[in-house]
């Protein structure tokens, strides 16, 4: 799941990234914050699957149209809408927070297109890094700090499980499990909120799965991933509850 740094295809969260090197941020420092500004308005996150257990207990999980598809977090129903996060960054609940978002301003990327290897790249946009008074050294002389090694860490385990995410989702492709999702609230005024554009696992092609294919599945962990992904969808009310609750709906569209 690494992006090549190259605008204007620059990943979510993302305004400009750049490697990181000893000689050119000797003085560079990371700090943290309690504000992750970076979530505001962003109403869905991409997930791996390694997170599908945890991430289910708070949002539904979705994934998105078109032919390569991948699973999100839902944290609004509409776009521009976080509604467990407040205006200034902070989370207005606890819950858990996509592995995609606790590595910014950090990512692992090509440098080049054609590259084979990955480096560790960061936004030096985001106001967490840089030359700034308070935080944790980046580099020590030439070598990198136990803090960058750490980051380094995280993101390298972030790819591996975006590789696996990516083998979820060829499986569920060649069993033809993905299907349009569509989902209708009514909330007794007589006009629905109707929501599209995203896919979900079709639970009766699932039913219609060779049992050696489940027996894999079981044994291989999918299976408890796909139900994960299939009992988070009932959060969907609970998500638009709260939305209602802060006063942030659109104006339903009534079918046409």
């Amino acid at each position: 799941m690494a992006t090549a740094p190259q605008n204007p295809a620059l990943p979510l969260f993302y305004k400009d990234l750049i490697p990181l090197n000893s000689q050119q941020h000797a003085n560079w420092k990371t700090r943290s914050t309690d504000k992750a500004t970076w979530l505001v308005g962003v109403n869905s996150i991409p997930l791996t699957v390694e997170e599908f257990p945890q991430a289910q207990r708070n949002f539904p999980i979705i994934f998105t149209a078109g032919d390569n598809p991948i699973p999100l977090a839902l944290m609004g129903m509409n776009e521009g809408i976080n509604v467990f996060v407040d205006d200034d960054g902070t989370l207005n609940t606890p819950v858990y927070v996509p592995a995609y978002a606790r590595r910014y301003p950090f990512m692992l990327a090509k440098l080049r297109p054609e590259a084979e290897e990955l480096s560790l790249c960061v936004d030096p946009t985001s106001g967490l890094v840089g030359e700034i008074d308070e935080g944790e050294d980046l580099f020590d002389g030439a070598e990198p700090t136990e803090t960058t090694k750490n980051m380094l860490k995280f993101c390298e385990n972030f790819e591996v499980a975006g590789n696996k995410t990516a083998n979820f989702m060829a499986d569920l492709k060649k069993h033809d499990l993905l299907m349009d999702g569509e989902l209708n609230i009514d909330t007794g005024n007589g006009q629905p909120f109707n929501y599209r554009g995203f896919q979900m696992v079709d639970e009766n092609k699932l039913r219609e799965v060779r049992g050696d294919v489940l027996r894999q599945w079981n044994q291989n962990g999918m299976l408890p991933l796909i139900y994960s992904h299939l009992f988070s969808l009932e959060l969907v009310r609970d998500l638009f509850g709260r939305q209602m609750a802060q006063g942030k709906m659109p104006q339903p569209v009534a079918n046409a």
